[in-house]
């Protein structure tokens, strides 16, 4: 059966001389994986379509197993981010943590809207370290996970000063920093930012300037959250971070 589907090229494997296995992020089925044959020849029709970051629309021959894809249609080649180092290492890692975080025909549409999006701006130029910070944010609910950011996670307050717990799943109120002497002390910034990028809606995104030593901040404790509890341990995450290592000693 030919169905139609809205999505993204999250990866490709080469498989036997000249078929390419293409894994897309979709709006209406979530991740599939799909053969395309011929992929590898230069003149198919179907290399430029099957390119890491391509979002369009999709023509698959369903079956049981994996499915076929038949045609597809560019809407947007991501071409910016295809052409920078800094803008394919962050798109990578965004990539990787969808299709690492979530599993095969589990429709998403919000999940997708948000890949989407985030792929989007940073084709555009917005701020990179941003946009990967509030779609690790909002990954967390896909992978499980429901930091308190609202309130203490102790006492409940919602007033005073607030420190972050990894141990605690949390921010702490300063009368409770003590449950936790491991706890990362934060600017209110990065708790009111953590606040906005878990419950912000992309499409609302506006031009946000945040210090360099907040961006750092923010890094450490979603970087400190993701290692202790969501079990995934991602290779384009490691270069990324090598990558920004080589960038600030340039």
């Amino acid at each position: 059966m030919l169905e139609k589907c809205e999505g993204i090229v999250i990866r490709n494997t080469d498989y036997a001389e000249s078929n390419k296995i293409v894994t897309l992020y979709t709006r209406e089925w979530g991740k599939v994986g799909v053969m395309a044959r011929g992929a590898k020849k230069p003149n198919s029709r179907l290399t430029a379509v099957t390119q890491p970051f391509t979002y369009g629309i999709f023509l698959i021959q369903r079956g049981r197993g994996l499915g076929t894809l038949q045609q597809g249609d560019i809407i947007s080649s991501m071409r910016s981010i295809r052409e920078d180092i800094f803008l394919t290492a962050y798109a990578s890692y965004v990539i990787d943590l969808t299709d690492k975080g979530t599993e095969e025909k589990r429709p998403n549409p919000f999940l997708f809207e948000l890949l989407h999006q985030t792929l989007q701006y940073m084709n555009d130029g917005y701020d990179l370290e941003i946009l990967v910070n509030i779609y690790e944010m909002k990954m967390l609910n896909v992978l499980g996970l429901y930091p308190v950011l609202n309130q203490c996670v102790n006492c409940g307050h919602t007033d005073g000063t607030f420190s972050f717990s990894i141990r605690e799943g949390g921010i702490l109120c300063h009368r409770c920093l003590k449950i936790d002497p491991y706890h990362i002390k934060v600017s209110q910034s990065v708790v009111r930012l953590l606040k906005l990028f878990y419950f912000l809606d992309l499409s609302r995104l506006g031009n946000i300037s945040v210090k360099p030593e907040t961006k750092a901040q923010l890094s450490q404790v979603i970087t400190a959250y993701y290692e202790e509890y969501s079990g995934l341990h991602l290779k384009t995450k490691k270069f990324l971070s090598q990558l920004n290592q080589f960038k600030d000693r340039l």
